[in-house]
């Protein structure tokens, strides 16, 4: 028994010491970090693919000394948010009792009591993530930023590092971009409104809030009256004070703007509005195909020549997700709004590739001859027919002519074969959600935004699979360990072979239908693609794809309006995109489409997509399993005697079955 208890505080004291020396390393670990206060704080920097610095977290911030900021703003602050600061060693022990009273008293509803100098700990060394262990380490942190740093050294950090909206840290920043002057000439009003904000800066912003904001302030002026840092008679006129705030204006560079505030929300996102330092961001663009981007936007643009159109792009890796490239306007210093990510618009023909998909999947081929189109009748409630927009639609066609041509009867007589469902069923997996169940879906009643379109086609050369866009690889805490990892995330839609019959569908949209300019604008590698224009020219659109990138380019006004009475998405979005995916292959060379195993290669006729005779123009189709390869002749084409006498009798024959199948219906 003696032995059994001897070996049990043995390994006992082996715990003790081996936690001991794991905390105190954390703690000699922080106690640096601290210590590099003195020194100034790291930032967090984000990278290119290619491992290369790019930007900075957070570029608008303006860091001043203590002296520089208004003692009105220094004492809202405090008065605010920690009226004890000057009294306690970084925790205040009264506000943390009243919180844990209250906390039990309300049954799960949780009140803070983060000091100051708790909450520059979380800014600047924790994530916002909620949990008992942060809120240990914060405390930790704050006694030892307690010990090496006086109060006004902890102070200054704080207004200097406090996230108060917008993209924008620190007091400076905000002075200067509310009222277009710096922290040490601000009013006790101007101070009020400001230190209101912490609270909640997203939603007392005072460019879209500013009556919240400002009964926020008159929280603040009242704390600073209680704390005898003002007069009943200063708060009333502060209360009564005129507030000027300048309207909102990005001073953010232009080159790169949306793509760098894309990925900072997707930062803060994961880990909210605080700023850890010596942070590292791995991010998937590539800055040579961003700079491609960014000219092919502003040359389309330029070509056009009318100064409020707007216009996006998004590049994407279809074997990984990954965003290469994101361009989400015009001009971002005049329109900060992203509308490669956020602007939900209608596709228009662009969505037709999934409709034919679904009809492949289910058994049919490329050259499965869709019959009935001059009698497509009003379907559901809509009452309404689709109309070609040359109105010259045939009577029958097959499914790779029809989206060479870009035919609207044919497109939406497949959606009725195939069905609504099955068709959103496809779009929904490759990533297009919340889609309309209405007749008119083949032509892109739904809203989607470039981002998500773009993301869905690489559908098509990746083999079938669905992948999630990925902006962000890895995030490394400021000792190296991960705080974030985002892996590649795919998931099967098409068998492989639907996927290249899709393929070569697309490409030869490109060589020979509504695509075609691509090839006129020099892009002389292996693409394919489609156009797409809503009603009234309102949008124009191009999404397309090689073997390593898959690009949409949107071109319209953000209040939809007609583009121009021929804007077509061949003439506005397809030059953008043709632009960029020259110049794009040098960095990323594209190369053939990998065929898989098991589809079947036949010779056709290039017009007809029948079997050719002597004289066809030639082109290889591929069949799957299942597909019924085609055995009539070429009408189109002379051929030999042999071949006319062959077609004569299968015309025989045909018309027979024809005869034959109308009297059983009869």
């Amino acid at each position: 028994m003696f032995g059994t208890d001897l070996g049990r505080a043995k390994y006992l004291l082996f715990a003790f010491i081996i936690v001991a020396a794991i905390g105190f390393g954390w703690l000699a670990k922080q106690s640096y970090s601290v210590y590099k206060l003195t020194r100034g704080v790291g930032d967090t920097w984000f990278y290119t693919a290619d491992g290369h610095r790019w930007f900075r977290l957070d570029e608008q911030r303006h860091d001043v000394p203590i002296s520089a900021i208004a003692p009105s703003l220094q004492q809202a602050f405090v008065a605010v948010e920690d009226h004890r600061f000057f009294l306690h060693p970084g925790i205040d022990p009264i506000a943390l009792g009243r919180a844990i009273v209250r906390n039990v008293r309300s049954s799960g509803r949780s009140e803070g009591a983060s000091t100051l100098t708790q909450q520059l700990a979380r800014t600047l060394f924790l994530s916002n993530r909620r949990s008992y262990g942060r809120k240990a380490r914060e405390a930790v942190l704050a006694f030892l930023i307690e010990a090496q740093l006086g109060k006004e050294q902890i102070l200054e950090l704080y207004l200097n590092r406090i996230f108060l909206g917008a993209g924008i840290y620190g007091v400076e920043a905000m002075s200067e971009r509310v009222f277009g002057k710096p922290a040490s000439r601000l009013t006790l009003a101007e101070s009020a409104l400001i230190a209101g904000l912490a609270r909640a800066p997203a939603a007392l912003s005072p460019w879209s809030n500013l009556d919240e904001a400002r009964t926020r302030s008159h929280v603040v002026l009242a704390r600073m009256r209680e704390e005898k840092f003002i007069t009943p008679q200063q708060e009333q006129e502060a209360r009564t004070a005129p507030l000027r705030v300048i309207p909102y204006r990005s001073d953010s560079e232009r080159r790169y703007g949306y793509a760098k505030t894309y990925l900072r929300q997707r930062f803060r996102d994961e880990f909210g509005g605080d700023h850890p330092p010596d942070w590292r961001v791995d991010t998937t663009f590539v800055a040579e195909l961003q700079d491609a981007a960014e000219r092919a936007i502003e040359n389309g643009l330029s070509r056009a020549g009318k100064p409020t159109l707007q216009a996006a792009l998004v590049a994407i890796d279809p074997a990984t997700g990954d965003i290469l490239a994101m361009v989400g306007g015009r001009d971002y210093s005049r329109s900060a709004f992203n509308r490669a990510s956020r602007s939900k618009r209608q596709p228009g023909s662009a969505f037709k590739p999934f409709v034919y998909a679904a009809a492949l999947e289910r058994g049919m081929s490329p050259v499965s001859v869709l019959t009935g189109l001059r009698q497509i009748e009003p379907q559901g409630p809509e009452e309404w027919t689709p109309r070609d927009v040359h109105d010259d639609a045939p009577e029958e066609m097959t499914l790779r002519a029809a989206l060479n041509e870009s035919n609207n009867r044919a497109a939406t007589l497949l959606q009725k074969n195939v069905g609504t469902k099955r068709v959103l069923k496809v779009a929904s997996d490759a990533g297009l959600q919340d889609l309309p169940d209405v007749p008119s879906l083949a032509l892109g009643a739904g809203l989607v935004t470039p981002l998500a379109i773009t993301a869905a086609y690489s559908v098509f050369p990746n083999g079938g699979l669905a992948i999630r866009p990925r902006d962000i690889v890895r995030v490394r805490d400021a000792d190296g360990g991960t705080a974030l990892r985002q892996g590649v995330e795919t998931d099967r839609v098409l068998p492989p072979d639907v996927a290249f019959q899709m393929v070569t569908m697309l490409e030869d949209a490109v060589n020979r239908g509504t695509g075609s300019p691509v090839r006129g604008l020099g892009v002389r590698f292996p693409v394919g693609g489609k156009t797409g224009t809503t009603n009234d020219f309102k949008d124009a659109w191009f999404v397309g794809f090689s073997s390593s990138i898959v690009a949409g380019v949107w071109v319209g006004y953000d209040q939809p309006q007609t583009i121009a009475s021929d804007a077509f998405g061949a003439r506005y979005a397809l030059p953008i995109w043709a632009d960029f995916m020259q110049h794009a292959a040098k960095a990323r060379p594209p190369g053939e489409f990998e065929r898989p195993a098991g589809l079947e290669e036949e010779q056709l006729c290039a017009i007809s997509y029948r079997k050719p005779v002597d004289g066809c123009p030639l082109y290889t189709e591929y069949f799957k399993h299942g597909d019924a390869v085609p055995t009539m002749l070429c009408t189109i084409h002379q051929g030999s005697i042999r071949q006319r006498l062959t077609r004569t009798m299968q015309g025989w024959m045909a018309e027979a079955g024809r005869r034959i199948r109308g009297v059983f219906k009869w």
